[in-house]
């Protein structure tokens, strides 16, 4: 068998609140390092060739996704203007080609609101070509496109590019009436660049060393980028900087927040650089909150999405005004429009034409719910009823399924929504509220695909403290119950990130080989509403472990569940958990495949310089001030809790130019695990994409590629590649 690399051990102490840690591969932090990229570079020959086994497998799971996938393929038309844009996939190309055809301007508003249909590889007449990303990234190695907006006129389009991975972005201008590109580009700046209503300005966010967005700017359009407008600026290692238009497209919206709290600043676009923007509440009052203008009856007010005395959320209009008071007084001119519910956790809302969309959570699954903007005036008319009455579309009958909003335009009367399930391919709907129509557009096709043959359902794992976590199950449907067959099962649980039911062509590949695929939603997530968050977070982040092996204990006691044949996989802090729950529980697992994984947590949050460590502090706590918390994490973080004993098989996944977990993390506990685990135990492999960064490389093949990497490693420790 090959020989692993052996990465020297170089001691470096750290110390904190008393306590002394020594660190024996910080050196491989260094990656302008010659000896550093050599040594990711000899990992990766050695992963390549102790796994060169399961090539076949993998070149199996490849060429079944792609002969599921519709690869001459387009994207359903959405209106902007005068145009209907989207996009065009071809047979062999990694990237989109993003496409325009005129709009109809006469004829009824179902008729120009009825996207045209559009064929796979057949052109339509007046059809224009946007950009063509393949060309664009001819001689590039990674190609991410970032924020892409064309001018309602039609006339100009801005898109940005990160060419490296990084997700730092040139932005780009061309002139679609002569299809040339302009002279002037903004480099090395966020991404989310838009156009302010009216297309004078392009407002974008810059980041700092530690990669968080902290200045907004405005550019003027044919100067030159040292003659930007710094519209604010947020000096707090700890918020992140944002901006967007508001509904009502006569303000921008400056937010700075953490994970919980936020504040909002307002600027009228016609005053960009003349006046500061209008403060509207300060941080001070340690609301988590989201900011909207909208007009109603010609005046303008506010509308607040909020969590004060409400954890699942609230949204309140307020009257529009230049300055505001103290918080009390501000408070006290609410008009309630959705009441808090201990129930229904809400997580966005926008405005059509006519209309008012919410997006919320109820027991799990995210909905859509809607109600006519005139019943903003009525309940401004009458402030002290109990907000408005909404309605969700009705149509949707899979158990477990994912409804959300994709395009709601204040110019549009059209709304449309995606849907998907894990046994649904997404779905792309127009729904005319109006009318009360729901109309599919276009369902994504699956080449093959009987979903007849597959089942999804929800089942409860009971926690250590006796709280139920929801698991989402997936296998075949002619699964012979009455005998174990092996698991994948799936976890992140921070954030208040809800992992969604999706479909995935993918997953097909594993359910196929009767391998049940499981979701557990963890605490720490957002799946059951703003307590299932906070209860796995800072001094309560041990929860988010628990609960997955908890999960892992209970499919382990079903008889159609082999428990010595358990994988497990996550990324990014998901990574974090596998690190965790290895340490923790090795014994209960067969393998584990770790994405990006934030392994080295008290480390990097340890070090406000960097990538986004001060922000980290209101997920994980401070542990640099804090030695509660600093023993805490200490107590969990996985590069400082392995054990001597036997572990499972192990693969860490990671990218050189990942700016959100450094691949630094995985090097350091690969190696780390190498010199303390067992010797009976699988040796722990690192495989580093040397041109990607935090979602692996670019292009539709690459990432079908390294799914199927990911997938054949864990099903061949499950002794399930047939």
């Amino acid at each position: 068998m090959p020989v692993p690399p052996l990465a020297q051990r170089t001691p470096l102490e750290r110390t904190h609140h008393g306590d002394t840690f020594i660190d024996h591969y910080e050196w491989l932090r260094d990656k302008e390092s010659q000896q550093v990229l050599d040594y990711l570079k000899a990992e990766n020959a050695y992963t390549e060739a102790v796994t060169a086994d399961q090539q076949p497998l993998r070149d199996a799971i490849f060429e079944e996704i792609k002969g599921r996938t519709q690869q001459t393929d387009m994207s359903v038309p959405s209106r902007r203007g005068a145009w209907w844009y989207f996009n065009r996939t071809v047979a062999g190309q990694q990237y989109p080609i993003m496409c325009r055809v005129p709009a109809q301007t006469e004829g009824s508003l179902a008729e120009r609101y009825e996207p045209p249909v559009v064929q796979p590889g057949q052109p339509l007449d007046g059809e224009q070509v946007v950009l063509d990303c393949n060309d664009f990234a001819r001689d590039m190695a990674f190609f991410s496109l970032g924020s892409f907006q064309v001018t309602r006129d039609g006339t100009l389009l801005t898109f940005g590019v990160d060419d490296s991975g990084d997700e730092r972005y040139t932005q780009y201008f061309k002139n679609l009436e002569t299809g040339d590109f302009l002279p002037e580009t903004l480099e090395n700046i966020f991404s989310g660049a838009f156009f302010a209503s009216g297309a004078s300005h392009l407002i974008y966010s810059v980041a700092d060393e530690s990669w968080r967005p902290y200045e907004i700017r405005a550019h003027a359009l044919g100067t030159s980028p040292e003659q930007d407008i710094v519209l604010y600026r947020e000096d707090d290692p700890g918020m992140w900087l944002s901006a967007n238009m508001s509904s009502s497209r006569t303000h921008l919206v400056i937010t700075s927040a953490n994970s919980e709290y936020s504040e909002t600043r307002i600027i009228n676009i016609h005053e960009l650089g003349q006046l500061e923007p209008t403060l509207i509440l300060h941080r001070d009052a340690e609301l988590e909150h989201t900011t909207d203008i909208i007009d109603v009856n010609g005046t303008g007010y506010l509308v607040l999405g909020h969590n004060y005395q409400a954890p699942n959320g609230e949204v309140v209009l307020a009257p529009l005004h230049d300055r505001y008071l103290a918080f009390e007084y501000f408070r006290a001119g609410w008009i309630p429009l959705m009441p808090h519910s201990s129930d229904v956790r809400i997580e966005g809302f926008k405005f059509s034409r006519n209309h008012w969309v919410v997006m919320a959570r109820e027991n799990t699954t995210v909905k859509v719910f809607i109600a006519p903007r005139n019943a903003l005036a009525e309940q401004i008319a009458n402030p002290h009823a109990q907000g408005i009455e909404l309605y969700e579309p009705g149509g949707f009958t899979d158990e477990l399924y994912t409804s959300a909003f994709s395009g709601v335009n204040i110019m549009s009367p059209v709304i449309r929504l995606n849907y998907t399930s894990y046994l649904t391919p997404n779905s792309v709907y127009d729904y005319l509220p109006d009318s009360d129509e729901l109309i599919l557009r276009r369902q994504t096709p699956v080449l093959g695909y009987q979903p007849e043959q597959y089942t999804a359902y929800r089942m409860w794992a009971p926690a250590e403290d006796g709280a139920m976590i929801p698991l989402s199950v997936m296998h075949r449907a002619d699964l012979d119950r009455s005998q174990g067959h092996p698991v994948i099962q799936y976890g992140y649980g921070s954030y208040e990130s809800s992992m969604d039911p999706y479909f995935s062509t993918a997953r097909l590949s594993v359910l196929d080989r009767n391998v049940v695929f499981v979701v557990a939603h963890v605490r720490g997530g957002g799946e059951l509403g703003r307590a299932w968050y906070t209860e796995g977070k800072k001094l309560a982040k041990k929860n988010t472990f628990t609960d997955f092996i908890a999960a892992t204990d209970f499919l382990a006691q079903q008889p159609w569940v082999d428990a010595s044949r358990i994988g497990i996989m996550g990324g990014s802090a998901g990574g974090l958990l596998m690190g965790a729950v290895v340490n923790m529980a090795p014994e209960k697992y067969a393998a584990c495949l770790a994405q990006v994984p934030f392994v080295d947590a008290l480390t990097t949050i340890l070090d406000p310089n960097l990538p986004l460590s001060s922000l980290e502090w209101e997920e994980w706590g401070d542990p640099i001030t804090d030695r509660e918390v600093y023993e805490y994490m200490k107590s969990y973080s996985p590069y400082e809790n392995i054990r001597p004993v036997r572990y499972p098989a192990i693969a860490a996944v990671t990218s050189l130019n990942d700016t959100r977990v450094f691949y630094v993390e995985p090097a350091k506990w690969v190696a780390a695990l190498r010199h303390t685990i067992a010797q009976d135990s699988p040796t722990p492999l690192l495989k580093v994409e040397m041109e990607g960064g935090h979602g692996g490389g670019s292009g539709r093949y690459t990432a079908w590629k390294e799914i199927a990497w990911d997938y054949a490693f864990l099903l061949q420790k499950l002794g399930a590649q047939d």
